[in-house]
C-alpha cells in the first residue's frame, strides 16, 4: 500500500505530539496502578490470616484473586479511554479540511485506513507496556502463572484493537471529535452489555447475544486458555469495523 509508512510516522506523531495521548495514558496507569495495588494487598491480607490454617492456604490462587481481576478490570477503563484516543483520527481531519488534502496525495484509501488504525493501535501497546513492571515486581514477589499473564495481555490486545477499530469508524462519520468519542463510547457500551439479555430472551438468543459480547470473548483468555473462536471473534469484529470505516472514507471521496 503506497503511502503507509508516511502517513503511519505522521499518525504516530500527531498522537506522540498530542496531549491527549498523554492524560489518557496517565489516566489509564494510574487506574492500572490501583486495582493492582488493591487485588495484591488483598491477597496478601488473606495469605497473612490463611497463614494460620494450613487448608486455607492451600486454597490461595494468585491467579484468581490478583491476575483475573486485574485483567477484567483493566478491560473496564478501556471501554472508556478507547473512544477518547480514537475520537480525533478522522473527525479532526474532516473539521480542519486537511482530508481533501488527504485525497490529493497519491495514497489509497485502504492505506489510509491501514495507517490510521496502525498508528492507534501502537499507541496503545505502549500504553499496555507501561503496565508490565506491576506483573515483574510480582514474579519478583511471587510466582504468578506466566501462561495467564501472557494470554491476558493478549485477550487485552485483542479487544483493544476491536474497541479502537470500532472508534476509526466512529470518527470517520463526524467532523466533531466529542461527537464520535460519545457514538463510540455507546456502541462498545452497546456490545459490552448485549450479553446480559438472559432474563428475557429465549435460549438461542441469548447464546447469540453472548456471542456478540465483547467481554464474553475476555475471559478464556485470564484463565490462560487460548480459544480459537475468541481469537477469531476479536479479529472479525476489527476487520468489520475497518471494512465499515473504508466504504465511509470512499463515500466521503465519491461526494467530494
Amino acid at each position: 500500500m503506497k503511502g503507509f509508512v508516511s502517513l503511519y510516522r505522521k499518525e504516530l506523531h500527531c498522537l506522540f505530539a498530542s496531549p491527549i495521548f498523554y492524560v489518557v495514558a496517565f489516566t489509564f496507569l494510574i487506574i492500572a496502578g490501583y486495582f493492582f495495588y488493591s487485588n495484591v494487598a488483598y491477597y496478601n491480607i488473606v495469605s497473612f490470616q490463611a497463614s494460620q490454617n494450613p487448608f486455607a492456604l492451600k486454597q490461595l490462587n494468585l491467579t484468581e484473586m490478583v491476575l483475573r481481576p486485574y485483567f477484567l478490570n483493566l478491560s473496564v477503563v478501556l471501554l472508556f479511554l478507547a473512544p477518547i484516543l480514537t475520537m480525533r483520527l478522522y473527525a479532526e481531519e474532516k473539521k480542519t479540511g486537511t482530508i481533501e488534502l488527504l485525497f490529493t496525495y497519491p495514497l489509497s484509501d485502504q492505506a489510509s485506513v491501514a495507517a490510521k488504525f496502525s498508528a492507534v493501535v501502537s499507541a496503545y501497546v505502549v500504553i499496555l507496556a507501561a503496565t508490565l513492571p506491576g506483573i515483574i515486581f510480582l514474579h519478583v514477589l511471587s510466582e504468578p502463572n506466566w501462561k495467564v499473564v501472557l494470554s491476558g495481555y493478549l485477550g487485552l490486545f485483542l479487544m483493544g484493537t476491536a474497541f479502537l477499530a470500532l472508534g476509526l469508524f466512529t470518527s470517520s462519520l463526524t467532523q466533531n471529535q466529542i461527537i464520535a468519542a460519545v457514538l463510540s463510547f455507546g456502541l462498545l457500551l452497546m456490545f459490552w452489555v448485549i450479553g446480559w439479555t438472559r432474563s428475557f430472551v429465549g435460549e438461542e438468543f441469548y447464546r447469540f447475544f453472548q456471542y456478540l459480547s465483547l467481554p464474553s470473548h475476555l475471559d478464556s483468555f485470564t484463565k490462560g486458555v487460548l480459544d480459537s473462536r475468541d481469537i477469531v471473534y476479536y479479529l472479525l469484529f476489527v476487520l468489520f469495523f475497518l471494512f465499515l470505516t473504508l466504504r465511509q472514507v470512499e463515500s466521503h471521496r465519491w461526494r467530494g
